[in-house]
């Protein structure tokens, strides 16, 4: 079988060094390039070609959020997990939902890594089993949000205006992005501040992000 290739990227050269000497004791595994930023990164993705790339998110000059980004971009077969000391919900559905196939604490056992390396290139998606708390807590946060809005009424129509409207763009833009009259678009504007109680754009628009408006 062949092995999987690995690339481990890190701003700390003890870790780099450390997980490449723990991941190679590892028949299945073989770590083909070491970066130590997200711009070393994608040079050593274009040259090495790993099948998979344990990514950090903190790190000088291109950090691990936006080098994801670009891997996903220019790399689609490459897959990523992200390597962090983060347990937040914040990183930890960000980078999910920009389609990074696994998140490992750097505390976990090497076990664990293996675990997951092997998992994700099965096509699984790994989620460290200790933030399994952090997604009930943000299932039943986003939960509470869906009801509030649900309790006011806004159809999916008011919600895609909202959404967009929250993004900044204007009425004729809106109407351009949903295909209807800017007509319609104000009439939409105008139920949605009254539903919501609040008197302009803006106050609309910090609703729409308080109530995570924008990721529904």
């Amino acid at each position: 079988m062949r092995k999987i290739k690995v690339a481990i990227v890190d701003d700390h050269a003890l870790i780099r060094e450390g997980l490449k000497k723990l991941l190679e004791l590892e028949e299945t595994l073989e770590v083909v390039a070491l970066a130590g930023d997200g711009i070393e990164a994608l040079v050593a993705i274009d040259d090495k070609q790993p099948d998979i790339v344990l990514l950090d998110i903190n790190m000088p000059g291109m950090n691990g959020i936006d080098c994801l980004h670009q891997i996903k971009k220019d790399y689609e077969d490459v897959k990523t997990i992200m390597l962090t000391i983060h347990e937040d919900a914040e990183y930890l559905i960000e980078t999910i939902n920009m389609g990074a196939e696994g998140y490992v604490l750097k505390d976990a056992d090497v076990s664990q890594l293996i675990d997951a390396i092997h998992r994700v290139m099965q096509g699984e998606v790994y989620i460290h089993p200790s933030l399994s708390g952090v997604l009930v807590r943000e299932y039943k946060r986003k939960e509470s949000s869906y009801n509030d809005l649900s309790k006011r009424r806004l159809t999916k129509r008011e919600l895609d205006v909202l959404k967009l409207l929250a993004s900044g763009l204007n009425n004729k833009e809106i109407s351009e992005a949903l295909f209807i009259s800017e007509k319609t678009v104000k009439n939409h504007i105008s139920s949605i501040f009254r539903k919501l109680n609040v008197n302009d754009r803006t106050q609309a628009a910090l609703y729409a992000i308080k109530h995570n408006v924008t990721k529904i």
